[in-house]
């Protein structure tokens, strides 16, 4: 039974579904998270009204600041189905990060927000300790955030996550796309799995039309489906960054909603178009599936889905063995997937199903 307010105290703050001793214990519990991202920029600590970043301006000739921001989408309702909140906080970092990386821009520092239906404490630590982990291995800090208890308005157990980022780039270094001239090669660079776009079709594949549930054991995957749905973005700038000053990289491309007919595009000349061999790359198993279970058309996955390549980078012909053999060196996988052809700013698809 819903306790009722004693009135002849008056009705508090907590009374409508808003808990301010709950947000001040979250705050307490994340604080050894936030801070474990600060870089020597950083002025003050968490909890004052404005987070404060030092730019190094002696590092740079002339410092151009890139932002991005976004969410994580409907992805969430995975997280909330296996009622698993660690790992979501990368993939609003990655989101971000990897959109400002392929203009060339080092992240700085990223905000996050975070409401929530009722505050509890443990799981917003949660959420922001997988923030702040995705923070450091992308280089920058944590300098701030908000927590919007919205009693009434999400319910119970819900939550939003969104954030922006705010990077650097050297104006002279600024990738824009406009050197990009045919004979260029396409380098790809692989992805973790779906990331954090298409899930309103993965959801409508996999829960209406399969009827899976997110604990049910996928045997190809070797787990269950909960667990490769909810498979964090990558991060692309400790792997992208190295390149920069040591090659020529003329685009990059960071694959999210729109899949490849819509997002390269966006980095091509007026007079280019890319040919891709999809061949070229090996595919996470999980893509066909999902094009078998749905019977989805495959230009329609090529559309919504990044399809295995999570990042892509547009080189000058002859540089893409150099710069293969120095990822490969560091660990890194890539694939020569593609080329850049005379055109207006088409995607053609080649190989396997496509034809060749």
């Amino acid at each position: 039974m819903e306790k009722k307010p004693n009135l002849k105290q008056g009705v508090t703050y907590r009374d409508a579904g808003v808990d301010i001793d709950a947000g001040n214990r979250a705050v307490d519990l994340m604080k050894q998270h936030v801070r474990a991202t600060y870089r020597q920029e950083v002025l003050g600590d968490i909890g004052g009204f404005g987070g404060l970043f030092a730019l190094n301006q002696h590092k740079y000739k002339q410092p151009v600041l890139v932002s991005g921001t976004d969410g994580v989408g409907t992805k969430l309702r995975i997280a909330l189905m296996m009622d698993r909140h660690d790992t979501i906080g990368q993939d609003a970092v990655a989101m971000c990060v990897n959109d400002i990386l392929v203009q060339g821009a080092e992240p700085l520092f990223f905000l996050d927000y975070l409401a929530v239906g009722k505050l509890e404490p443990v799981k917003v630590a949660s959420i922001v300790g997988g923030v702040a982990r995705a923070c450091r291995e992308s280089g920058c800090a944590l300098i701030g955030g908000e927590t919007a208890e919205m009693a009434g308005f999400y319910a119970d157990g819900e939550y939003d996550i969104a954030g922006f980022a705010v990077g650097v780039v050297d104006k002279e270094r600024i990738i824009t796309g406009a050197a990009i001239c045919p004979g260029d090669v396409i380098l790809g660079l692989p992805s973790s799995g779906l990331h954090s776009n298409g899930y309103s079709l993965v959801r409508k594949i996999c829960f209406d039309v399969m009827g899976f549930a997110v604990n049910t054991y996928i045997e190809k995957l070797g787990k269950t489906l909960g667990e490769e749905l909810l498979t964090p973005t990558r991060l692309y700038p400790k792997v992208c960054l190295p390149l920069l000053p040591e090659f020529t990289i003329k685009g990059m491309v960071h694959i999210t909603g729109g899949g490849f007919y819509d997002n390269i595009p966006r980095i091509l000349p007026d007079d280019c178009s890319v040919e891709i061999d999809t061949a070229l790359w090996p595919q996470p198993p999980i893509f066909a599936m999902l094009q078998q279970w749905g019977s989805v058309a495959w230009p329609e996955m090529y559309r919504t889905f990044n399809m295995g390549i999570g990042m892509m980078l547009i080189v000058t012909a002859g540089q893409e063995d150099l710069i293969l053999r120095y990822l490969k060196s560091r660990g890194e996988a890539a694939y020569k997937i593609g080329r850049v052809v005379s055109g207006t700013r088409e995607v053609v698809l080649k190989g396997g199903i496509f034809g060749v």
